[in-house]
């Protein structure tokens, strides 16, 4: 589940509303364990689109 919500956040990152739709639904979804790593993952692909960055408040949740 972790590597297909990873290939959906990067296939919606072009639209920050979207990806933070998707962020949703993956934290509900995820365990704690895989959550920690989504984190890394969402910190890097945010350093390549940076209006993403106003979805790091659910992150924070």
């Amino acid at each position: 589940m972790f590597e297909y919500t990873k290939t959906v956040l990067n296939k919606v990152s072009f639209d920050a509303n979207l990806f933070c739709k998707e962020l949703q639904k993956a934290l509900q979804r995820l365990l704690p364990y895989e959550i920690e790593e989504l984190k890394i993952y969402i910190k890097s692909l945010i350093l390549q689109n940076p209006e993403l960055d106003q979805c790091l408040i659910l992150l924070k949740q």
